[in-house]
């Protein structure tokens, strides 16, 4: 099993003490001080991750909220880390896939070939107003087959010396990447969808697909029987296409001595999740099932893997408490 961690940032996890001041400091100007909390907070999460044997980090992005940004964040992060992958997000419509590759290799080189990529369709319209300069796309086919573009022209940058594409949203003649990944083939793509055009795209051309699931601690029971229908199925689409897809899921870990209190957390977050649409990032992902006795945890895991699912992409509240726990009680006994 290859285990992985949201980087922890103000729209990703619970907000705990020391990201509310980080969240002050960032959202007014002259406040903080030579080190920024936020990239603090993350830098002890993820290098204790990677101390334990994290195989990899998301650092997600949020262009609307007090985020720093998530290529920034990472090129800060490489300095810090030897081993952990760092897994960046992208929007299609907001970063052009031109752009993304060259920054994708350059952080592919000076991290030692530890850059990986996750294509964002994204939902919140505002950020494609303001930062996309107007290129949201109300229609939802439409968004995934811009994101299908968004990949083929990676890998065509990235794979090949001289790259022609001639698509509904990306258009490039006689293109060169100059600087060649030190990943072979390329830097791992990785990519999320339900819906069956984004499935589609992410078969042909990502290389990780994090698995869906109904969202909420009450659909965890069904969610599994969900989720092993959709991997047999994508696994399936991918072998006639002469590819080979892994499967992630993102999942919030609560990890007590009793099922009863675990539950009793579990109904903090989902009224927490309630607040907002960001809030609900951190609280949606109790349908994966983790919640419980570190016997339920570690039955459900390894439950996943039987069904294919080998990147477990964890956060915790709060974040380096959970870590530990996670760590001592549910990681020795986890399948490899």
């Amino acid at each position: 099993m290859r285990l992985g961690i949201w980087t922890p940032l103000p729209h990703t996890v619970r907000v705990e003490p020391e990201m509310a001041i980080a969240i002050e400091e960032l959202s007014n100007q002259g406040k903080g001080g030579t080190t920024d909390r936020s990239l603090a907070l993350a830098l002890a999460v993820v290098k204790r991750a990677e101390a334990l044997g994290f195989a990899t980090t998301l650092i997600a992005e949020r262009h609307i909220g007090p985020d720093l940004e998530a290529w920034i964040m990472a090129a800060a992060m490489i300095a810090e880390t030897t081993s952990i992958e760092l897994m960046v997000a992208a929007h299609p419509g907001i970063i052009h896939p031109q752009l993304a590759a060259k920054m994708g290799a350059s952080l592919d080189r000076i991290s030692g070939g530890r850059f990986s990529i996750n294509v964002v369709n994204g939902w919140y319209q505002k950020e494609f107003d303001v930062f996309g300069n107007g290129t949201w796309l109300d229609r939802t086919e439409e968004r995934y087959c811009r994101m299908g573009e968004f990949m083929q022209v990676l890998r065509g940058l990235w794979c090949e010396e001289r790259f022609d594409f001639d698509g509904d949203y990306f258009q490039l003649e006689d293109a060169v990447l100059p600087i060649k990944t030190l990943q072979t083939p390329n830097p791992p793509i990785y990519a999320a969808s339900s819906a069956k055009q984004g499935m589609e795209q992410v078969a042909r051309y990502a290389d990780v697909w994090f698995v869906g699931y109904e969202p909420g601690l009450d659909n965890a029971p069904e969610n599994i029987e969900r989720i092993s229908h959709d991997v047999a199925n994508m696994r399936a689409l991918s072998a006639t296409l002469d590819r080979k897809l892994r499967f992630g899921i993102s999942a919030h870990v609560i990890c007590t001595e009793t099922r009863k209190e675990a539950i009793e957390l579990a109904r903090s977050l989902e009224a927490y999740g309630k607040r907002d649409r960001i809030s609900l990032v951190a609280a949606k992902a109790l349908g994966a099932g983790l919640v419980g006795t570190a016997d339920d945890i570690v039955e459900r895991l390894s439950e996943l893997h039987r069904i294919g699912v080998d990147t477990p992409m964890l956060h915790f509240y709060p974040m380096l408490d959970g870590l530990e726990i996670f760590a001592t009680e549910v990681m020795p006994r986890l399948p490899t």
